[in-house]
Formats: C-alpha cells, sequence, structure tokens
C-alpha cells in the first residue's frame, strides 16, 4: 500500500531474495551527514536474514564530527536531505550541522500508524549495541520524534546465577525537535538473550504507542507521532569504549529475519 506519495505502508520483508531490496532500503546511515560510501554499512544477505556487522577494518562514522567514536552498520526505509551545505537532513545528532552529500528522496517503507514488528538477534559486547527504530521523515522539521522498538547496550547484559540472561531493555518515545512529543524513553532490566531471535514490536495508534516484545505488552506511552515515519536497523561500535589491552574484538552483529508491517493494530 502506498502513503499518499511516499511509500509503502505494510509490508513483510524475510530478506529472502539473495539481495537487499534497493527500492525498500538504503544501506547507509544517515548519509547526508557524510556521504553514501563513508556511511555505508557492512552487510549479507542469505538463508538467515539480513546480516548486519562491524568487521575490525571498517572505517569511523563522521569521526570529525561525531564525539564519541563510533562505527556502525545500519540500514534504513527512508532517505532524504536538503541540499549539499543546508542543514536540513534527518536526524541531525549535534547542532551547526549541514549536509554534505544531498540525499535524493527514496520512500521505501514509511508507515503513518500500525503494527510494526522486526525479528532479529545480536552479537553484542561491553562496547556495541543494537537498535530498531522509527523517526520521523523530517521533510517538514517538526516531523522529527521518535519510536524506538528496541535499544540494547552489550554492557548491560548479565547472566545471574540461575543462569538467567538479562538486559537493560531500553524503548519509548524520543521527542527531539517536535513540539507535540515529550520524552518518554526509558531502559529496564528484562528476561531475555538477545543472542537469540526475538520479536519486537510497537502498537502505533493515534495518541498511544504500546511496546511488545514475543507477544508480550512491556509498556504504552500515551503519546504518538503523527506523520509518516521510516524504519532504521542498525548495530554500533564504539572503539573508545574498548578495555585497555584487549587485543581481539568479537565483530557486531545484528540479523534481522523479518520485517512485519500491517494497517490497524496489534490485535487485527
Amino acid at each position: 500500500m502506498s502513503n499518499h506519495g511516499y511509500g509503502r505502508t505494510e509490508i513483510d520483508e524475510r530478506f529472502d531474495a539473495g539481495a537487499l531490496d534497493g527500492d525498500v532500503w538504503t544501506a547507509a546511515y544517515l548519509p547526508a551527514w557524510s556521504s553514501a560510501r563513508e556511511a555505508a554499512a557492512t552487510y549479507a544477505v542469505d538463508d538467515g536474514g539480513l546480516h548486519l556487522t562491524i568487521p575490525p577494518g571498517q572505517p569511523l562514522w563522521c569521526p570529525d564530527l561525531h564525539d564519541d567514536p563510533l562505527k556502525v552498520s545500519a540500514v534504513q526505509s527512508g532517505n532524504w536531505s536538503g541540499p549539499a551545505g543546508s542543514p536540513r537532513g534527518q536526524q541531525p545528532f549535534r547542532d551547526g550541522l549541514v549536509v554534505r552529500e544531498a540525499q535524493p528522496a527514496r520512500w521505501g517503507f514509511t508507515p503513518h500508524y500500525g503494527y510494526v514488528e522486526v525479528q532479529c538477534r545480536a552479537t553484542i559486547t561491553g562496547r556495541s549495541m543494537f537498535s530498531a527504530w522509527m523517526v520521523g521523515l523530517e521533510d517538514e522539521p517538526d516531523r522529527c520524534g521518535e519510536i524506538c522498538l528496541v535499544e540494547v547496550f552489550g554492557d548491560t547484559v548479565t547472566t545471574g546465577p540461575d543462569g538467567r540472561v538479562v538486559a537493560m531493555l531500553g524503548c519509548g518515545v524520543h521527542a527531539f525537535r517536535d513540539p507535540r512529543l515529550v520524552e518518554e524513553f526509558s531502559a529496564a532490566p528484562y528476561p531475555i538473550d538477545v543472542s537469540a531471535d526475538h520479536r519486537y514490536a510497537v502498537d502505533w495508534q493515534p495518541g498511544q504507542v504500546g511496546f511488545i516484545v514475543d507477544d508480550v505488552l512491556v509498556k504504552t506511552v500515551h503519546q504518538a507521532p503523527d506523520y509518516p515515519m521510516q524504519l532504521i536497523l542498525g548495530v554500533f561500535d564504539f572503539p573508545g569504549r574498548a578495555p585497555a589491552g584487549q587485543a581481539e574484538v568479537p565483530v557486531p552483529e545484528l540479523v534481522v529475519r523479518r520485517v512485519l508491517a500491517r494497517t490497524g493494530s496489534a490485535a487485527s
């Protein structure tokens, strides 16, 4: 289904076509602030799904602009910016940013309300994290709020004496510069092994968002962005957080098996 000139609003992406669907996904992370080449993801598509990885040789992302050294492999279902030299781009991460490489409007999957689910697993350590989130397209400056389906930092993952794995599960709404929203994001301990497949979802309706893990409602916020949003899936590495003397780092990886979205609610 189309979305009034934007992208489709329903999708059942299983990453089983043998290659990433370029009509839906941009395989670069916020490329307007650097370039499509410099922000490119390291990824592969096989029978197991979409594999986003950060090998040791991957360059830093925006090294002269991002304060904390960062590497990232991400795909996003929409992309757009103003012309080079303008301040208009998606998810600016500091004041004074200007577009370095103009990004033509590319709307692959941009729902406006509905049920959105990401089935994935992650290999992360104390210096890495993964996330799946939806963000306003910012084709209008105020349409910039975020709905975070899941965010887990590896340094929050613990195993108790009973062998149960617990992680600080982050989800919620980030207002950013949308005056109609308020910040309502938190991370709380949750019994989950993120190295195994789980389904992270949102039931996004007018005035309310429910956050769901494996069909269990874990949080409800009573506000909601009211505009089309795109989905970003990514794995992140923070080299500056490596323990002293650490010689070898496991390669961070996010494996996405399915993205499912439909209009209506979780119960429909």
